[in-house]
């Protein structure tokens, strides 16, 4: 059964996660580092994890599996997650698969490179009514997609 995980302490979406998890039946994860707010139902889990760098993204990645979806904006998770056989999206619509998140990761690591050499960078861009919209038909679309059985390669055994 597919779950989906929010990487959630900065995430402007959570109250579109519930309301597509309600209306596919889903389990959703709410993980933070601080105490946050989330409906009661039965289908909602909040997590608290301890206060430190990724902390909250390895409780995230040891735990997401083949065919779950994780909402993140973290490129460095999405990675982990990717690797491990889940759907990634981020808060403004953008789905991340093997090619999107690697490009996304060689991205970041070149402005982190940029900024550390003194560059400015620009920012992102602020979260807008078309972002909330995005995200909510790339969720439905990726719930769709995870709830079908994935084609797996053919191997043969060796002689």
């Amino acid at each position: 059964m597919t779950r989906i995980f929010v990487d959630s302490d900065a995430c402007p979406v959570k109250n579109e996660v519930y309301r597509v998890a309600s209306r596919y039946n889903l389990h959703v994860f709410i993980v933070s580092n601080s105490m946050l707010l989330v409906p009661q139902s039965p289908l909602i889990e909040r997590v608290v994890v301890e206060a430190g760098p990724d902390v909250a993204d390895d409780w995230i990645a040891e735990r997401v599996s083949d065919g779950d979806i994780v909402i993140t904006a973290d490129i460095p998770l999405a990675a982990r997650c990717v690797e491990k056989g889940a759907y990634v999206l981020e808060p403004k619509g953008r789905i991340l698969d093997g090619d999107g998140v690697g490009m996304a990761l060689a991205v970041r690591n070149l402005m982190t490179d940029l900024r550390s050499a003194g560059l400015m960078t620009p920012g992102g861009s602020t979260f807008g009514k078309a972002d909330r919209s995005r995200f909510l038909s790339a969720l439905d679309t990726l719930v769709i997609k995870a709830q079908k059985p994935r084609l797996r390669p053919l191997t043969f055994p060796r002689e």
